[in-house]
């Protein structure tokens, strides 16, 4: 299973493995706050595209498209494919500190993962 969580929500048993998908840390929370197995910052939206994109739910379907492509690269897909079997085997969760929580790149992350899963990608 795959959940997202902002991390500004309290860590609960049932997340599973916690793994940040941000490039920035997020503002005000210690590592400690968080709990994370892992901080994966090299699967989060480049600067650039993270810039452009800036949490513009306009931008949303151009955003999803470039940073599928991103996701592409071949490091990239070697961290999806080790998260993907971390969620076969139990409860992995994303976590992101946008407000926005239906328009981030964590979202586009589980569609991606689930894809992977259900061996559509």
């Amino acid at each position: 299973m795959i959940g997202l969580k902002r991390a500004y929500e309290p860590p609960a048993p049932e997340d599973g493995d916690r793994y940040l998908v941000d490039r920035l840390w997020p503002r005000g929370l210690s590592k400690e706050a968080l709990r994370l197995t892992a901080w994966l910052r090299d699967l989060a939206p480049s600067d650039d595209l993270r810039r452009w994109f800036g949490h513009d739910p306009a931008k949303w379907p151009q955003f999803q498209q470039h940073y599928r492509q991103e996701l592409q690269e071949p490091a990239k897909q070697a961290l999806l494919r080790e998260l993907a079997e971390k969620a076969r085997n139990g409860t992995i969760t994303l976590v992101y500190s946008a407000q926005d929580q239906e328009h981030n790149n964590a979202v586009v992350l589980k569609q991606v993962l689930e894809e992977m899963l259900a061996g559509r990608a």
